[in-house]
């Protein structure tokens, strides 16, 4: 897949689990349950999937997923699949992290942000040592200080090295890291999170971060419990699903297990799934 001067590549980084009626909020499990069937322990199964721009100049990656400073009990509470690593899925598509130039961050929640930082010697450092980090202010003032409702999904150790080292770059605002990376502020989920928009004119593609984070997160009421403005996350669906009905846009979900990205299409007042892909190719 190539937009603009980018070729872009996916890959993932992890697998992990969380409730399934917490990801999908007052929607009934028997309604959910037929895109993402839940485990023994009401969890279901989700990716940690990140898109990789490359051009001449520029190695860009968005979102750094789980990472990997969990304990057993972490472990544990959220399935974490400890065959899958940021570091062999670099590698599979001949990527050191060393090589990566710009890490763009949807927002600070663990799963977004947890391969942001790695412990060497003891010491919490970047684990993409020659890059710099992009991510809403907004978003960080707020995970500096969360309220109570949402403290759980801000770990310090994720991002505060990343200020630390005076890596992270704050953006203020939609605006463009260049011609074909846009940056979209959406604020019903959490604070200052950012969609990431890829397009050249001829084709396009929305990064939706926790927006809609799987394909069976598309028809309008399903939105997960832990948004903190459920109404706004309501709201934000409505438009960009009509954007992007509209234009031809494809929906990429960095959580769905196995559809990378898909195409919509109107169902009554709302939207629903009309062509799913699991790879560019």
């Amino acid at each position: 897949m190539k937009i603009g001067k980018y070729k872009l590549k996916i890959i993932e980084s992890g697998f992990f689990g969380l409730d399934g009626g917490a990801m999908f909020g007052i929607v009934p499990k028997a309604l959910w349950q037929k895109t993402n069937p839940p485990d023994a322990a009401n969890r279901i199964k989700l990716s940690t999937r990140h898109i990789i721009l490359e051009s001449d100049t520029k190695k860009i990656i968005i979102d750094t997923g789980m990472g990997d400073k969990w304990g057993e009990k972490e472990k544990n509470i959220y399935a974490v699949d400890e065959n899958f690593s940021m570091h062999s899925a670099l590698l599979e598509i001949g990527l050191k992290p060393e090589d990566i130039t710009d890490v763009i961050l949807t927002h600070l929640h663990f799963d977004h942000t947890g391969g942001s930082t790695v412990s060497v010697n003891g010491k919490l450092e970047p684990s993409f040592p020659n890059a710099k980090y992009h991510v809403q202010k907004q978003n960080y003032d707020w995970a500096i200080n969360p309220s109570d409702r949402d403290k759980g999904s801000y770990i310090k150790e994720n991002f505060q090295p990343l200020a630390d080292e005076g890596v992270l770059n704050f953006i203020n605002g939609n605006s463009n890291f260049d011609d074909e990376i846009e940056y979209i502020v959406i604020n019903g989920h959490t604070v200052g999170q950012q969609m990431i928009k890829i397009s050249d004119g001829s084709e396009t593609f929305l990064f939706c971060a926790d927006l809609i984070p799987t394909y069976g997160h598309i028809p309008l009421p399903y939105i997960m419990g832990y948004d903190l403005q459920p109404l706004v996350t309501l709201e934000e669906k409505k438009k960009y699903l009509k954007l992007a009905l509209d234009e031809d846009w494809k929906l990429f979900f960095g959580h769905d297990p196995e559809v990378a990205f898909a195409t919509i299409k109107k169902h009554g007042e709302g939207f629903k799934v009309d062509k799913t892909f699991k790879s560019f190719e």
